[in-house]
Parts: C-alpha cells; sequence; structure tokens
C-alpha cells in the first residue's frame, strides 16, 4: 500500500468504460486508404485539443488526498503520486484498479505532461491496457494530442473492441490533422467505415479540417454527404467546420450556403464565414459580415478586428473599423493596436501610426517590428530599434529584415554590416534569404554591385533565391553592370522562368550599354517563351 505520509492530493476519475479482453493487433499498420488519398492528393473548428470526445466526463472521485496538496502545483502533486506509484512498484506491490491509471492519464492529458504520460504508461499493466477501452483510449489521447501519433497508433492497433467507441479514432485523427498529416488523418476515417465504427460529431470537424488540408473540395463533398446521413446536418459544431471546409478548399459559394443554413450561430460560424472571405480576398463581403455579426449580437473578438483591419483596402472603412473599436474600448487589444500601426503605415499616415504605437501601454515583438517597418524608408527608424534594445524587447528575424530595410534605402552601409554581424553574433538568429537580399540591396543600392555579387557566391551557406537575384540585378541595371547583371539574370530565368520584369530589366541593361544585339536577342527569348514583349 501507498505510505499515508507520502499521499498528496490529486483528483481521480472514475472511467468512462470497461470491456472484456479480446484478441488484439500487435504491429502498427498505416491506414489502409492512405496510398490511395495520396493519390488524389495528386490529381475546425477546435482541432487544438480533445476535450469533447465520445466519453462521457469522468466525474471526480478524491482519494490520495493530504494536508501537503495546497502549497502543491498540480504538476508537482501528479509527479509526486507517480512516483509512489513506481516506489510501490519497485517492492513488487501491483496496482489493477483502472480508477487510479484513468485518473493519471487524464490529468496528464490536461496538464499536456507527456513524461509522466510515459511513466504512467509504463505502470499500466499490460493485461488492462488490452482489456479496457478506456484506459487504452486515454492513452492514445494523450500520445496524438501531443503529437506522438506513432506511439499512439502503436497503443490503437492492440486495442480491443475499438471499433464500439470513436473516442480513439477521434483522438488519433485529430493528432495527424494538426500534424499536417492530412492523408494519414483522412485514410483512418475511411477505415472507420470499413471497421463498422460509427461516426459522431467530434470525428466530423477533426476530418473536415483534414480535407481542408489537402485542399479537396470531392472528398469534401463526399464527407458533407457522409454527416448528414449520420445526422449531423444541423449540428452548429459540424456545420461551422463545414463552412471552414468549404472556404478552405475554394467554394465559397458552398461555403456561404451552409453557413445561411446554421439556424442559431455563433461566434465561430460568423467568424469562420469572415475569414473565408478575407482569405478569398473578398473584402466588402467580409465587411458585410462583420456588420451582421454585430447585429445579430455577436461581438467580434481581437483576432477577427486584426484580420479584417489586415485586409482593408479603403482607408474610409479603416477610420470606421478604428472608430468602432474605440467605442467597444479595445483599441489598446495588442492585435488591434498592431494592425492599426500596419493599416496607417501602409496609407502614408506615418504620424498616425507613430501616435498609437507610443500611446499603446504595452507592446511585443510584433509592435516593435510593425513601427520598425513603418518607417523602412526613414533613418528615423533606427531610433525605435535602440528603444527596442534598452526595453529588452525580443528582437526576431522579422526585426533585422526591417531594420536592414532602412539601411538599404537610406544608405547607411557601416550600420547596416554592423546590424548584419550583431544579428547572428549578439542574438543567435541565422541570415535567411530575406536578410541576405537585404544586404545585396543595400550594397547594390549603394552602387557596390561586386560586394553584392561576393556576398551572394562567398557568403551564402544556401542557394540564392529570387529575391536576392532580383535584388542584384536591378543594382545592376541602377549602376549599369552588363557582366554581373547577366550572371543574376541567367540564375532568375531559371527560377522564374516566366517573369518578363527579368528580361525587360536586361534588355534595359543591355539598352544603356548601347548592345542593341543582345537587347533583341533577350527579345526574341521573350517571344520563345510566349511572354509579352
Amino acid at each position: 500500500k501507498l505510505r499515508k505520509e507520502n499521499m498528496v492530493s490529486i483528483v481521480v476519475h472514475k472511467p468512462s468504460f470497461s470491456y472484456p479482453s479480446v484478441s488484439s493487433s500487435s504491429m502498427k499498420k498505416k491506414p489502409r486508404h492512405h496510398q490511395q488519398l495520396k493519390q488524389q492528393r495528386q490529381n475546425q473548428y477546435d482541432n487544438n485539443g480533445f476535450t469533447s470526445l465520445s466519453f462521457t466526463k469522468p466525474s471526480p472521485t478524491p482519494i490520495l488526498i493530504g494536508k501537503q496538496s495546497i502549497h502543491r502545483t498540480k504538476l508537482e502533486a501528479l509527479d509526486s503520486v507517480i512516483t509512489d506509484l513506481e516506489t510501490s512498484a519497485q517492492k513488487g506491490i501491483s496496482f489493477s484498479e483502472p480508477e487510479i491509471f484513468a485518473s493519471l492519464l487524464e490529468t496528464c492529458y490536461s496538464l499536456r505532461a507527456i513524461d509522466h504520460g510515459v511513466r504512467v504508461h509504463h505502470l499500466i499493466p499490460p493485461y488492462l491496457l488490452r482489456n479496457n477501452l478506456g484506459i487504452s483510449s486515454k492513452l492514445v489521447r494523450l500520445y496524438a494530442s501531443c503529437g506522438y501519433t506513432e506511439v499512439a497508433h502503436e497503443v490503437f492497433d492492440r486495442m480491443s473492441k475499438r471499433e464500439l467507441s470513436p473516442f480513439a479514432w477521434n483522438s488519433l485523427i485529430s493528432g495527424y490533422a494538426e500534424l499536417g498529416q492530412y492523408e494519414d488523418a483522412l485514410a483512418l476515417y475511411f477505415q472507420m467505415a470499413e471497421d463498422g465504427v460509427k461516426p459522431d460529431r467530434f470525428t466530423f470537424p477533426r476530418v473536415l479540417k483534414a480535407c481542408a488540408g489537402i485542399g479537396s473540395i470531392q472528398i469534401g463533398d463526399a464527407i458533407h454527404r457522409d454527416l448528414v446521413k449520420a445526422g449531423f446536418g444541423y449540428d452548429v459544431y459540424v456545420l461551422n467546420a463545414l463552412v471552414d471546409m468549404y472556404a478552405k478548399c475554394g467554394d465559397i459559394v458552398k461555403g456561404r450556403n451552409v453557413f445561411d443554413m446554421i439556424p442559431h450561430k455563433d461566434y465561430v460560424s460568423w467568424n469562420s464565414m469572415l475569414t473565408g472571405y478575407l482569405h478569398h480576398g473578398l473584402l466588402l463581403e467580409a465587411l458585410d459580415i462583420f456588420r451582421l455579426m454585430v447585429q445579430d449580437g455577436i461581438e467580434p473578438d481581437k483576432v477577427a478586428i486584426s484580420s479584417v483591419l489586415a485586409r482593408v483596402l479603403s482607408f474610409k472603412h479603416g477610420r470606421q473599423l478604428h472608430g468602432w473599436v474605440i467605442r467597444r474600448g479595445i483599441e489598446w487589444e495588442l492585435s488591434v493596436a498592431n494592425a492599426l500601426i500596419v493599416f496607417y503605415s501602409k496609407r502614408g499616415q506615418l504620424g498616425q501610426a507613430c501616435f498609437i504605437f507610443d500611446q499603446m501601454p504595452e507592446r511585443d515583438t510584433v509592435s516593435w517590428n510593425a513601427i520598425l517597418s513603418a518607417h523602412s524608408k526613414d533613418s528615423n527608424g533606427l531610433k525605435y530599434f535602440e528603444q527596442m534594445q534598452r526595453a529588452n524587447a525580443r528582437l526576431d528575424g522579422i526585426t533585422f529584415v526591417s531594420v536592414l530595410s532602412i539601411c538599404a534605402n537610406t544608405g547607411m552601409i557601416q550600420v547596416g554590416e554592423r546590424l548584419f554581424s550583431l544579428m547572428s553574433k549578439e542574438y543567435g538568429i541565422d541570415p535567411k534569404m530575406e536578410h541576405y537580399a537585404c544586404m545585396v540591396n543595400l550594397y547594390g543600392r549603394a552602387g557596390m554591385v561586386e560586394e553584392a555579387y561576393s556576398m551572394i557566391v562567398q557568403e551564402m551557406g544556401f542557394e540564392a533565391g529570387p529575391t536576392v537575384w532580383g535584388a542584384l540585378l536591378y543594382a545592376c541595371y541602377l549602376h549599369g553592370n552588363a557582366d554581373i547583371g547577366e550572371v543574376a539574370a541567367q540564375h532568375l530565368f531559371e527560377l522564374e522562368p516566366d517573369n518578363e520584369h527579368n528580361f525587360e530589366l536586361l534588355m534595359r541593361i543591355y539598352s544603356k550599354a548601347k548592345r542593341a544585339e543582345d537587347v533583341e536577342r533577350v527579345r526574341q527569348m521573350m517571344v520563345d517563351r510566349g511572354l509579352e514583349t
């Protein structure tokens, strides 16, 4: 028995189901439809958790209670109980009560304590794991929700009577979908049908997320038919996921038709439709949904507001939205204020952007990056960078793209070189493609074309992309360097064979150099490739 003096407080949950032993598989297999779905790929709702699956919610049963628990965190309490169980197991004392393991797995899941979950897994008697569907299902959920889908599938394949409940299936489908393994998620859904497992209202949103991930409208339509046949054609939770799927698969009209069918729309319903329209660039329709949403008594949250602000084209609409958030008292929500800075800076209202930034009660890295980007052609932007350093804000790769762009646009060569060195040496940020593009632009604009070319061929640790070679080609155009321009253009012709701008820029370089034959040669290349001249 566990020593009373070492007992701590933890909630133990009664298991949802327990089933007798049956034979089970011992090998982990890919879903049978995996290859079929991969071939088809070639020709949401709440997906971050697994809190609403098919098992009834466990009821708490207080055991292992001690006076020390008040001063302990839940994780410390969990660790203490598992340690006591491990100590007892080493002494030959075994535990077969499913309530203990059900509770521990539930706690590990709620705390996302995967390391503790592995320890619990090792303590569960093999026969109990084979015979108790509730325990094995909770273990599958824990592994899948923490991204360990391979281990989850191994446990899943050893489960007995798994066809009696979709709980473990839902968990594994969701785990695959969260990791972007959409074909595996969909294949598992089709295997459910083959094995006679009846899907529930929590199955379909997860499968629809996977369908949206591969962008298959055909599979989406098939799942739509399945959920209607299963009796979930008017379930708001399922219909919200259906709206999101159609929007992401490119059929916004079907998405709107499903949206209009929802009898009692909740926040997710409206937000799914709003983000769908924004995703397709249908701003007027998105603003109309936003207006109807407010009229329906649903307050858009900061994420929805920020999404609209980020895409609004009309200065009038943006100002109206700014007034609306002021009236709601949410203008200083971080994501909203950040979006307002970007909105005003893109429309040349730098003073208004600075005013919002200066008045913000708190700032994050996005705030600083937004104001730095707003000053991309103004050397005063570096003052904000210095403030950012003094504030001990977290600098990231985007921060340095912004400050290097300021240096390039204002001709501050030495400052740019210092910042580029500082990025990796002091902040541990490895230069990416966009940082090298900034440096090439920095040197190129200053007429240091050979230095720009040298950075590409000697300093970059990976193949340069179109942004880097494009910056070099433009520098060659500005400063009339036909030799290096030819090299840059040749790389661009391979990387972007249909980009007319690269051909036209090279023709201008040749034209400046009085090389009429080369101009005609490039023009003929464009004709041969079917490009306009």
